[in-house]
């Protein structure tokens, strides 16, 4: 179904990401100071069922697209790499912005998981983003493409989840990379931007 060396693409470029310090970790980070640990994890996993929402809703409608036409799904998925290079310019020349922890009222740890969820949902970036990074590792050739998307799906969900959930439990000894997010914040875009432009020259290359 897939292709092995995709797929270890698929979850290192996932894992990259993620230990790449963004609004989602922050927002982790935030509630976790303030709620404690099981409002931390419950936000993580808010955070990670809105992350599902976007892929069910990919794979519905790009598998509906491929079912119409093979040339229209590889045109999304060229325009995908087009915007992944996009980003990644983008996210190099942008200046970083103050990438202190935001100040929010404590919560409960029911009502942090229901606000993370729509928070995620109604993302446009969350969901360009997987308009243009999951049809890079759908290929129609292997089987069902609304299958294919969703185990890559349920790969990032849970990956998602489980890092969340380690950033959490792990929270007093990152306290002091906190501190040193400054210095991180000016490289955030340099790296991110890096990964989507490799990854969105890949894409287009491959299609040559």
């Amino acid at each position: 179904m897939f292709d092995i060396s995709a797929l270890s693409t698929f979850v290192a470029v996932v894992l990259g990401l993620f230990l790449i310090p963004g609004p989602a970790v922050l927002l982790v980070l935030s509630r976790t100071v303030q709620g404690g640990r099981k409002t931390g994890v419950m936000t993580g996993l808010g955070i990670a069922a809105g992350d599902f929402v976007h892929t069910v809703f990919a794979a519905a409608g790009l598998s509906a697209v491929l079912m119409t036409s093979a040339l229209a799904f590889n045109a999304v998925k060229l325009i995908g790499a087009a915007y992944l290079i996009y980003l990644g310019i983008r996210a190099i020349l942008e200046k970083q912005g103050d990438p202190s922890l935001p100040k929010m009222p404590a919560v409960s740890p029911a009502k942090a998981f229901l606000q993370a969820v729509p928070a995620e949902v109604l993302n446009p970036k969350t969901a360009l983003f997987f308009l243009a990074f999951m049809p890079q590792f759908v290929h129609p050739e292997h089987g069902s493409v609304f299958f294919q998307f969703a185990v890559l799906g349920l790969i990032f969900v849970v990956l998602s989840s489980v890092y969340t959930t380690l950033l959490v439990l792990s929270i007093r000894p990152l306290g002091r990379i906190v501190k040193h997010l400054t210095w991180i914040g000016r490289w955030q875009g340099k790296i991110v931007g890096s990964i989507f432009i490799a990854l969105g020259l890949k894409v287009a290359t491959q299609h040559r």
